[in-house]
């Protein structure tokens, strides 16, 4: 089938023959122009991961040269990246642009000088990306019993969260909801509005660890879920039951804010008005160490702006909670790669790429 552009050249040229009339022509030239933006992709030079320096990578991808080659080597992906249009791209260019999509809120017209294609491939090799890394390592999110979180580097996180001037010597993590904006949907407007930031949102449930890396993360449900309601929704605490004693048998636990229940493996501040001398000084000894959830939220916004930029997460017409969720996975193999703010506050070195994703 022939394009819009070559539909118009022909109308052109059978005007010009005297086949078609001047009126038949501008009609039918009206209607073989496209609504969307013609921007002149072909002008450009194709994408070369070889020929940008470390500087153009860090700035555009967030990783260096050598580093986005060795991403590529431990995510295992296919030579070719095809789409269900039989369309393919290399996999290096198809993972620098959804590292360049993500990395700035930018419109996919805007990517198209840096990779030389039309804005429907652009679009499609991202979608396909994000449908390749959610399939074959979303279950990293999924559950806490992976081999980086044996019982042994538990304890050690819990030391290291201790060592740090925490009152318990059994925290190993911190758990905590973070609400993300979206665009005012259309429908279903009531239950994705969040009344305690007034803002149409999404939510996650995330479990962070004190290398800087990301545990387990549940959603996205509604804006308007409680905390306590996403804990029993994300079946968190049966795991933790299951996975979070010490080698001698002592219970290991996460540290929550207010909103969550106590548990023997969940804890929280002690609540009310009138506390004692020593509960302060536990509520406050715990708030220091766990202002590290914070930090990791907040780097996946720093190093993935996309996600910060509401007007472009539109909830039906695009797949928001999937973005995050591949923005929390690149921002954990950017902790393995270079470390965190948190990793550094605790002392405690995040796995290597090829130990984190298996």
């Amino acid at each position: 089938m022939a394009t819009f552009r070559e539909a118009r050249k022909a109308l052109l040229l059978a005007n010009a023959l005297d086949f078609i009339a001047d009126e038949e022509m501008l009609l039918l030239y009206d209607v073989n122009t496209s609504k969307n933006l013609d921007i002149p992709y072909w002008k450009y030079e194709k994408f070369n991961l070889d020929s940008l320096s470390d500087d153009e990578c860090k700035s555009e991808f967030r990783f260096l040269k050598h580093d986005i080659y060795n991403l590529l080597d431990v995510l295992d992906l296919p030579d070719k990246i095809t789409c269900p249009n039989r369309f393919y791209v290399y996999s290096d260019e198809a993972l620098c642009l959804l590292l360049r999509r993500f990395a700035f809120p930018c419109r996919y017209e805007d990517l198209v000088p840096r990779f030389g294609r039309p804005v429907p491939q652009l679009c499609m090799v991202v979608s396909e990306m994000m449908d390749i890394l959610y399939a074959r390592f979303g279950q990293l999110f999924s559950g806490i019993n992976q081999p980086w979180l044996s019982q042994a580097n538990l304890v050690d996180f819990a030391e290291a969260i201790y060592n740090k001037g925490a009152a318990l010597d059994n925290c190993w993590g911190f758990i905590d909801g973070t609400v993300r904006p979206v665009a005012r949907p259309g429908e279903n407007q009531r239950v994705s509005y969040n009344g305690h930031k007034r803002v149409h949102a999404i939510k996650f449930q995330s479990v962070v660890a004190p290398n800087g890396l990301i545990v387990n993360l549940f959603g996205p449900v509604e804006g308007c879920r409680h905390d306590s309601g996403m804990l029993a929704m994300s079946g968190l605490l049966p795991m933790l039951e299951a996975h979070c004693i010490s080698p001698t048998g002592q219970p290991l636990c996460l540290y929550g804010d207010p909103a969550y229940p106590l548990r023997v493996h969940l804890q929280g501040p002690f609540k009310g008005a009138a506390l004692t001398a020593p509960q302060q000084l536990f509520n406050k000894s715990m708030s220091k160490v766990r202002t590290a959830v914070e930090w990791v939220f907040g780097d996946i916004l720093e190093y993935f702006s996309f996600l910060d930029f509401k007007r472009n997460l539109k909830v039906g017409l695009s797949a928001v909670g999937k973005m995050y969720i591949i923005c929390a996975l690149l921002r954990n193999a950017h902790s393995c790669t270079y470390g965190s703010t948190t990793s550094s506050f605790f002392g405690v070195e995040p796995p290597p790429l090829d130990q984190y994703f298996i």
